[in-house]
């Protein structure tokens, strides 16, 4: 099994936390290792519906396929 680099992750998607899990799982399905980034300023946390957003993270040798795989996205 060849080890990945993550060292340069690249954000493909940015959203609320489940439209960015939704993407997650698009782009595992698809076999493209993601992660999730929550951009949530503390303050948003401690307030009630701060409207944060989370962003989708992905290995920048995956990055093209990626963003096709979100572009072609059925909403």
């Amino acid at each position: 099994m060849e080890a990945k680099n993550y060292d340069s992750l690249i954000e493909v998607f940015r959203g609320d936390l489940w439209e960015a899990e939704l993407i997650k799982g698009l782009l595992k399905s698809a076999g493209v290792d993601a992660m999730l980034k929550d951009e949530t300023p503390l303050s948003a946390v401690t307030s009630s519906y701060g409207g944060g957003s989370v962003c989708v993270l992905v290995n920048k040798e995956e990055e093209v396929y990626a963003r096709k795989v979100v572009a072609e996205r059925k909403v």
